[in-house]
């Protein structure tokens, strides 16, 4: 079931303000997953399968060993999945 009012708004139009935000992807991407993490425990969007498929997938992308840098490709994967974040958030 598909969230309504202004929290679920305010909730998806902060989430694509940081998808698309100047930056780092990969900082974006955790400031994103952040802002989605909240709005599920506060119950301003629902989890959906494929939000949840596209979370997983971005926390490996984003995985990094203490003290080392993530690579070109992480930050690929990142822009990637956060597109597909972008497209499911009307279904949240």
């Amino acid at each position: 079931m598909t969230s309504s009012g202004s929290a679920a708004d305010a909730a998806r139009s902060d989430v694509r303000e940081l998808i698309v935000a100047k930056g780092h992807s990969v900082d974006n991407a955790r400031a994103a997953v952040a802002r989605l993490e909240a709005a599920f425990a506060d119950g301003s969007l629902e989890r959906t399968p494929s939000l949840d498929l596209f979370l997983g997938d971005l926390m490996r992308a984003l995985e990094q060993e203490e003290g080392k840098k993530l690579g070109a490709k992480s930050a690929e994967a990142a822009r990637f999945i956060l597109r597909a974040i972008d497209r499911e958030l009307d279904r949240a």
